[in-house]
């Protein structure tokens, strides 16, 4: 019995790496959406099984970054104007429903923290790669709402902000826009250490809909 439970684990944890590795990819533009993906194609790319391929495929396409059509199989998430804006819709009502804890829980350490975080992004705008800066962009708006206290909401944020587009070379659609997202970075930690809730709530819209 003992066996069977840790052959269970190792294929949970196989189907998770598995995984991670092709959101990686998807993440970092390697796969483009609407690319196809054929599991043997994935099997030699990743150097494991058929199953794991398809669990990993499974997962993802239960986050909607990949699609699966019956009786053809899988290709990256290639998101449409309409859900873009209504997934930007519900991100909106959310992050800026948290604006107001946000602003009241942020110690002088966290907004420190958020700092760094911010000045990290500016880094990887000149520096980093691709993936780089998606991380480094993920991690401030990550901080930033968990100094809400609300953790379960973070996780839901997280995985909305992903349906919006699967590839993050796409967030940002000229260098000026990337650059922009930084000082608007910037700004929303300058509303929280000056406790104005409202200057928040209208550089978190702005931010989302990237005007």
């Amino acid at each position: 019995m003992a066996d069977a439970v840790i052959d269970s684990k190792s294929e949970v944890s196989d189907a998770r790496d598995v995984t991670d590795l092709v959101l990686q990819d998807i993440l970092a533009g390697v796969l483009l959406p609407g690319t196809w993906l054929k599991q043997i194609d994935l099997e030699r790319r990743y150097k494991c099984t058929r199953p794991e391929v398809r669990r990993a495929l499974d997962r993802l396409a239960q986050k909607r970054l990949v699609e699966h059509v019956p009786n053809r199989g899988y290709h990256v998430y290639e998101p449409d104007g309409r859900r873009a804006r209504e997934v930007s819709e519900i991100r909106i009502v959310l992050e800026t429903a948290v604006a107001e804890a946000i602003v009241e829980k942020a110690s002088s350490a966290e907004i420190a923290r958020l700092r760094q975080l911010a000045e990290h992004f500016d880094r990887m705008v000149l520096n980093g790669t691709t993936l780089e800066l998606y991380e480094a962009n993920l991690a401030f708006h990550r901080h930033l709402l968990t100094l809400g206290g609300n953790l379960e909401l973070v996780e839901l944020i997280t995985e909305i902000r992903q349906r919006t587009s699967s590839a993050p070379v796409s967030q940002w659609r000229t260098r000026a826009r990337v650059e922009q997202s930084g000082r608007e970075h910037h700004m929303m930690v300058d509303a929280i250490a000056a406790s104005d809730t409202d200057r928040l709530k209208v550089l978190v819209r702005q931010h989302i809909l990237q005007r």
